[in-house]
């Protein structure tokens, strides 16, 4: 008899993934439905093949020199931030993640935060629900347009993108920033116009951050950074939490340095500064980024063929983030 290759999973994924990881694999499940601990992770990955994990599953040099025959840690997330990398490819790991599957979605969720923050959606249905609406007024819950007003995308890959293109529909002046000036070809199709950081702060009626977490983007949005924004302009954050710095954040808004902001992501999650919470003009949603039924079912299956083309096949996962094990 064939033995099947371990592997740890950190938290239950939607079904289809699992079904398909159990024709191949013997997976072992964390029976609760929250994060796994870092002991229980370190003890349960010992004798396994391989192991998915989630954005906030710490997976470091600890936990990876734990697993004596591990092949293979895939990350049900495109940001892969969570992960010593540089220890997984030290070992001739390969780490592998779950891109292009949630770019319109995430897309969708930022948009539709820009409406809500703009157009005080929470403020409203709060309004209403409290028993405060007794009627129609020229002052009420009033709002900003979004329609032809200048959108500033910070990261312009494949989310920043598909953000433009719903931007287009609103007629709005979409510019852009990255540290290196995309192609005249790119800039055209999405009718984009590139800016340094500095100035598309400066010009943007919304802010909208599509960038991954790294070290030279860790507080990229600070105190300098808000001082640059129009008193009416938005910030929206659906990438990861640390890019912006939450407490000079609040303080921004307090001192209506700027209009307000929609938030996703979190410096500290699952926690949330508390001030934050308390002020009116915020939209805060928790990290649904990529939660709808359909994607996260891609997100699964993705996880799983990543996991097989390793551990079954012998070959290469789709989606390694470190090529340089394979060599």
């Amino acid at each position: 008899m064939v033995l099947r290759p371990k592997v740890l999973l950190t938290r239950r994924l939607p079904q289809p993934g699992i079904e398909l990881l159990e024709k191949h694999v013997d997976l072992s499940i964390n029976p609760l439905d929250a994060p796994m601990s870092r002991q229980n992770m370190i003890m349960g990955i010992k004798d396994k093949g391989g192991v998915i994990c989630l954005l906030n599953d710490r997976v470091d040099a600890k936990v990876i020199d734990a697993a004596k025959h591990l092949k293979i840690i895939a990350n049900y997330a495109v940001g892969y931030n969570n992960i010593d990398v540089q220890a997984a490819t030290k070992r001739k790991i390969p780490v592998t993640n779950t891109p292009g599957v949630l770019t319109e979605t995430t897309a969708n969720l930022t948009f539709a935060l820009i409406l809500s923050a703009a157009r005080r959606i929470v403020d409203a249905d709060r309004y209403l629900r409290e028993g405060k609406f007794k009627g129609w007024a020229p002052m009420l819950m009033l709002g900003n347009d979004v329609y032809n007003k200048t959108l500033g995308i910070i990261g312009f890959g494949r989310i920043g993108r598909a953000v433009a293109q719903r931007a287009k529909g609103f007629h709005m002046k979409i510019i852009y920033y990255e540290p290196v000036r995309l192609s005249h070809e790119i800039e055209k199709k999405y009718s984009a116009e590139y800016k340094s950081l500095d100035d598309l702060l400066k010009e943007s009626d919304f802010v909208t951050i599509h960038i991954p977490l790294v070290e030279s983007t860790y507080h990229l949005i600070s105190g300098k950074e808000f001082s640059l924004m129009k008193e009416t302009a938005y910030i929206i954050n659906t990438a990861r939490g640390p890019i912006v710095d939450e407490k000079v954040l609040v303080k921004a808004l307090k001192e209506r340095m700027i209009a307000g902001c929609a938030l996703d992501v979190f410096e500290r999650e699952p926690e949330v500064e508390k001030e934050l919470i308390a002020i009116p003009n915020t939209v805060l949603t928790p990290h649904i980024g990529s939660a709808s039924i359909e994607t996260r079912i891609k997100m699964a299956l993705m996880v799983a063929k990543n996991v097989i083309a390793v551990l079954v096949q012998n070959g290469r996962a789709p989606n390694t983030i470190n090529p340089k094990v394979y060599e």
